[in-house]
């Protein structure tokens, strides 16, 4: 199967591809994304004939894509039916959970909150968040299995934190020490706050020294937490009437309503013999616990006029959510060579939710999701 996302990936040009991804790679869908071809005309009949390629038995059961352009309705293309023994047909408004999708929005949500003035690029988290004062920092293990700790050197900065550098770990090695920590204590947990991961990832070491490496970690799900602190409001509710209600995304939240569950596109696994269905359907979505990092559930429609709210320099419709200047700065290089390529990132350095292929800042940038850790891998590429 990785081989057949890798081969989808190259039948178009990088710019061109909408999307790509689902659960473990496998989902029942292609998670819809927006890509900007305003100079490509030719572009929809070649991502039709693709589409059309890869639904059917021993592929995909159903695929959604979304091509947009400045000054322009999003088209779709939809091919094949939501989970192979579902007879409903895949389309626009075909419900996803888009996983590491749901970055870009944090990352957009705190940047409103930074043209507000309520937080600054080199800011300690600290100021914000005083639970993590006293954080320690993982060099290994004693031959006793205990594990080797220094205190921090400095508080984690917030630039930092919105770029995966700030030593934070995660759950993406289950056997590593930091990693089974996390998995042990139950950091993240659906059933419970953001609050909850707050106090216990302040119990959790780094997994380095602030600002001296790059890792891939649970940043996104603090700056969820974040928005909370600085907004005075819980995280769905500022993203529901600061972004999804005037942008007219409709169906996008975090728990999943029951009257929509009818048009939820399940999550598969790979098996021995191809696909499995999950048996756990929730994936990260949750009534309680907002996940910043990937707990989201939209559809093509909705998340086309994220996207294009994005290429239009912050505006949609005569409403303004963030300015160009802003819009640049998350996708301006912020962790220099850091990341070195690692998890599929640019080798050129990422921004905010927001990377971008070239030496030079852009705002034609890349979105970039969970792709290079290889959970739930998605892009959205604009040209």
């Amino acid at each position: 199967m990785k081989a057949n996302l890798d081969a989808l990936g190259a039948a178009l040009d990088r710019r061109a591809l909408l999307m790509l991804g689902a659960h473990a790679g496998l989902g029942a869908a292609l998670m819809p994304r927006l890509a900007l071809a305003a100079t490509q005309p030719e572009l929809m009949p070649r991502v039709r004939a693709v589409v059309e390629r890869w639904v059917g038995p021993g592929k995909f059961p159903g695929l959604v894509a979304s091509l947009g352009a400045p000054g322009r309705d999003p088209e779709f293309v939809a091919r094949g039916t939501e989970g192979f023994t579902d007879a409903d047909a895949v389309g626009p408004d075909s419900l996803f959970r888009i996983y590491s999708m749901t970055k870009p929005i944090t990352g957009v949500a705190m940047m409103m909150l930074f043209e507000e003035g309520k937080w600054r690029l080199d800011d300690p988290v600290t100021r914000y968040i005083p639970e993590l004062a006293k954080l320690q920092v993982f060099l290994g293990e004693n031959p006793d299995g205990t594990m080797k700790l220094e205190d921090a050197r400095r508080p984690i900065t917030m630039r930092e934190l919105m770029t995966h550098s700030g030593g934070l770990g995660y759950i993406l090695n289950p056997n590593a020490p930091v990693d089974k920590l996390f998995l042990k204590e139950g950091v993240l947990n659906a059933a419970a706050p953001l609050q909850t991961m707050i106090d216990k990832l302040a119990k959790m070491p780094l997994l380095s020294q602030p600002g001296t490496r790059w890792q891939y970690s649970i940043a996104v799900d603090v700056q969820g937490y974040l928005v909370e602190k600085l907004s005075g409001q819980p995280f769905a509710d500022f993203l529901r009437t600061r972004l999804f209600d005037p942008l007219g995304m409709k169906d996008t939240g975090f728990a999943l309503l029951p009257d929509r569950a009818s048009r939820i596109a399940p999550l598969y696994r790979r098996a021995q013999n191809g696909l499995e269905k999950l048996p756990d359907q929730n994936g990260l979505s949750s009534a309680t616990y907002f996940s910043g990092a990937g707990g989201l559930v939209t559809t093509a429609e909705d998340y086309a006029q994220f996207a294009t709210m994005l290429v239009n320099g912050g505006e949609l419709n005569g409403k303004r959510f963030l300015s160009p200047r802003t819009i640049e700065l998350m996708a301006s290089n912020h962790t220099g060579e850091m990341a070195g390529g690692q998890m599929g990132m640019s080798p050129r350095g990422i921004g905010f939710g927001l990377t971008h292929p070239e030496d030079k800042p852009q705002v034609a940038a890349t979105l970039r999701g969970l792709v290079q850790a290889g959970h739930y891998p998605q892009a959205l590429w604009e040209a």
